[in-house]
């Protein structure tokens, strides 16, 4: 690259400006719309770096119409700015072509229209694609968990470049965090699933499983990670980003040096050991939120055998207890869909994904507000 790193979420901010709604002001006026980068993408999330610009990523955002006029003017708009655009923007090129293996790279041309990744529509459909649902219209319990954190922090992250109705920045609002109640139960269930396997560390290992026992600690440290992260109100990523999300967080110069030792231990013993520090932190960090009364952040031996563990379920019950809501206090501790399921395929499946977290639910869920 002969040109300096760009970040995507700046780059299409100066694309919107400079090159596409002159544009479509020339050709359609004052036509109301909003401009934004939001979806898939690591400039959304704002750890794109020089090797992200080898595919799916360059000068690009969305272009959301009021539905009449999208169903009138959106491939009108997509043609324009196909013939029109700039080869190249600030050194990038503007044109988008399959690279095989279901990626798509920008490549530069030099004759003829561009396949610019400027996407043309309505708020709703987008909203409905991307979400299941549009956030303008109420959210639903069955809405909120079966939504990935990965998607929510897609569409309340990214940038907004031009919102004159203020439809946008509404549903975004809505959709910046979790309900109170929601958030308790989702904290509930993270709880919960690091108490289902604390213990194994030491059981593994006392077999002289040290294998099986760095993955059930590896596990537990992605847990703790997600855990962190629900804690401070912040959409946890998919694995890529985990760990960039994770260090942004407050308490992550005190956690991860414990985290990276369990994860590099290698007996039983000494994992364990880096654990039930970062157990007794993060449930220090419970105990902050004032979620609950209290708790005892201490470690302690599971029942007769000599592993020491936090008994996490003892917050997943806690938070359970603080729980008003009466449909919440009837779900399965499964929690949000991607709390039970890690299918990639499926979590960008929004009909499978609401599907299958309804399934896990009593029917009422389903209709919830």
């Amino acid at each position: 690259m002969d040109h300096p790193f760009i970040p995507g979420l700046e780059l299409s901010r100066r694309f919107y400006h400079e090159a596409v709604r002159p544009l479509v002001h020339a050709h359609f006026g004052d036509l109301p719309h909003t401009a934004a980068r939001l979806g898939g993408g690591s400039e959304v999330l704002g750890f794109d770096t020089t090797r992200s610009a080898d595919h799916e990523w360059g000068p690009r955002l969305q272009l959301f119409l009021r539905r009449h006029d999208a169903d009138r003017h959106a491939h009108d708009i997509v043609t324009a700015l196909s013939n029109e655009l700039p080869k190249t923007f600030y050194g990038y090129p503007t044109n988008f072509a399959s690279a095989g293996n279901d990626h798509i790279r920008h490549m530069e041309v030099t004759d003829g229209p561009v396949f610019h990744r400027v996407d043309v529509t309505s708020l709703d459909v987008w909203l409905t694609a991307n979400l299941g649902f549009d956030p303008r219209d109420g959210i639903t319990t069955l809405d909120w968990l079966s939504t990935p954190s990965q998607t929510l922090a897609e569409v309340t992250a990214g940038a907004v470049f031009h919102d004159r109705t203020g439809e946008l920045t509404s549903a975004r609002s809505h959709l910046s965090w979790y309900p109170e109640q929601v958030w308790r139960y989702v904290l509930a269930c993270q709880w919960q699933r690091i108490s289902q396997e604390e213990a194994f560390v030491g059981r593994c290992g006392e077999v002289g499983d040290e294998l099986g026992s760095a993955i059930v600690a590896a596990r537990l440290v992605r847990d703790l990670m997600r855990l962190s992260l629900l804690m401070h109100r912040r959409y946890p990523p998919y694995s890529k980003w985990l760990g960039s999300a994770f260090a942004q967080l407050p308490c992550a110069a005190t956690i991860t040096p414990t985290l990276t030792a369990a994860l590099a231990a290698t007996t039983w013993h000494d994992r364990e050991g880096h654990l039930a520090t970062a157990y007794s932190t993060v449930a220090t960090l419970h105990n902050q939120l004032s979620l609950t009364k209290p708790l005892d952040p201490n470690t302690r031996p599971y029942h007769d055998r000599p592993f020491q563990v936090l008994h996490a379920e003892r917050f997943s019950q806690a938070l359970v207890a603080s729980i008003t809501d009466p449909e919440l206090r009837t779900l399965p501790l499964t929690g949000a869909v991607d709390q039970f399921a890690d299918n990639t395929d499926l979590l960008g499946d929004r009909t499978a994904t609401r599907t299958l977290t309804a399934g896990l639910s009593p029917p009422s869920s389903a209709a919830s507000t």
